[in-house]
């Protein structure tokens, strides 16, 4: 077998390198940071309003990055948009009281699924999540040109 023979082979069975790879990578550890921070405002603060927005927007901000490690090719927008659809549908299936129920008896599932609706977690959703595709699409940009 050839050294280009052997190389082709190889390639074709390597997994896909580059900026997808790279911006899954990069998104996992934003997310393992982004929870961490969230479980420290969770632990930490004391009940507040500022905690509450604080907790609303690292949570957006980990579907974002939950979107992007799924999907690293995606577009900013379209991550951003699926993004802000999960955080909408969690904020409203708390109307059904549903996830006030699961989180007394499985306090973790109110770390996930929140407790009871607030209108105001709704604009901090979407104004957070505008914002990370803002972020992420100005990085690609950058990262393609340089590269």
């Amino acid at each position: 077998m050839t050294a280009e023979a052997g190389e082709g082979a190889s390639a074709a069975t390597a997994p896909a390198r580059g900026p997808g790879r790279r911006r899954r990578l990069v998104a996992s550890l934003l997310l393992l940071a982004t929870v961490g921070a969230g479980l420290l405002v969770h632990a930490v603060l004391p009940d507040s309003a500022g905690s509450d927005i604080a907790g609303d927007a690292l949570y957006a901000v980990a579907a974002y990055l939950a979107v992007v490690i799924l999907a690293p090719r995606m577009g900013a927008l379209a991550a951003g948009g699926i993004a802000a659809a999960w955080c909408v549908a969690v904020e409203l299936f708390q109307l059904t009281g549903l996830p006030l129920a699961w989180g007394a008896a499985f306090p973790p599932a109110m770390l996930v699924l929140g407790t009871v609706f607030d209108p105001r977690d709704l604009v901090v959703y979407v104004v957070t999540i505008a914002l990370a595709a803002a972020v992420d699409a100005a990085l690609r940009r950058s990262v393609l040109k340089a590269g």
